[in-house]
């Protein structure tokens, strides 16, 4: 019972301080605004297989989409809204079967493909088309030094000792 009653007392003691910690967690520029924006316009049309809806806030936020069921739901929209900094962000967006997808002026894109990449990509494709695979393992012959490897006798060696062999080691 007394164990009980303490950790009542600790749990209504760390409620009180609750509210201090989230009010200090919003001191954003913005928060006052967001605490308190009222609806200053609404609009929305559900049926059984499509939706639109927008709204407006008196502290910038706006928002639309429409959407349909097609195999899943496919929407479209958008939403704006005014950052900490003051500006204003636009995001429009579409939604479906390859998911959401983005855009704005302030969402990062990725950088370009470098052009050896690209070209290491078209030389995959060929070889594929071709029937060549490439499991991946080193082949002397696919880069024109087989003759050179075999003259070698310290590779063969190595090679030899390493295939299949496993070295046991004592501590």
């Amino acid at each position: 019972m007394k164990l009980f009653v303490i950790s009542a007392f600790f749990g209504l003691a760390a409620s009180a301080f609750a509210p201090a910690a989230y009010q200090a967690q919003s001191n954003r520029p913005q928060a006052s605004l967001e605490r308190n924006a009222r609806i200053i316009a609404l609009d929305s049309d559900v049926k059984e297989d499509s939706f639109r809806y927008n709204y407006e806030t008196e502290n910038g936020i706006k928002a639309e989409e429409q959407g349909r069921e097609a195999d899943g739901i496919e929407a479209q929209g958008g939403y704006q809204y005014t950052g900490d900094d003051g500006q204003v962000y636009s995001v429009s967006y579409a939604a479906g079967q390859g998911g959401f997808q983005p855009q704005g002026a302030h969402i990062p894109t990725s950088p370009p493909i470098p052009e050896e990449i690209l070209k290491a990509l078209e030389q995959n494709a060929r070889d594929e088309a071709a029937g060549i695979i490439d499991d991946g393992q080193y082949n002397p012959g696919k880069y024109g030094d087989a003759a050179a490897f075999a003259a070698q006798p310290q590779y063969n060696a190595r090679a030899q000792a390493s295939s299949g062999f496993r070295q046991s080691f004592k501590y």
